[in-house]
């Protein structure tokens, strides 16, 4: 049996950018996907806690040491500019996988400035 987990998450990633006029994803810093593991093109799981919307989108790349959060297409109606989101990633592992796995939490600071790396 597969288990459905929690691999990677980005806490406190407050929106830079928001472009309606696009397919649809959210762009994130190159370098905050490298430390949280996470690709481009996967799916995640993305919760605005300024207004409880929820919604699942892919990653796009980043500039590099840009800050850049942009909610694009559709997604871009579910957060404003300064909003703090949590971008969640998950993983299928078997059993026994998944009672080893320790997710690897990005904390970023109020500029998207990565603040501490939890787990791993």
């Amino acid at each position: 049996m597969l288990i459905h987990i929690l691999k990677s998450k980005i806490h406190f990633a407050r929106i830079t950018e928001s472009v309606l006029e696009y397919d649809g994803s959210i762009t994130i810093d190159r370098d905050i996907m490298d430390k949280a593991g996470i690709y481009p093109y996967e799916r995640v799981l993305v919760s605005n806690m300024e207004n409880g919307n929820r919604f699942e989108t892919y990653v796009i790349e980043g500039k590099r040491a840009s800050g850049i959060i942009c909610l694009n297409g559709a997604a871009a109606r579910l957060g404003t500019i300064g909003d703090r989101l949590t971008i969640m990633a998950f993983s299928n592992v078997d059993e026994n996988e998944a009672r080893k796995i320790k997710p690897k939490i990005v904390i970023l600071k109020e500029k998207n400035e990565i603040k501490s790396i939890i787990g791993g």
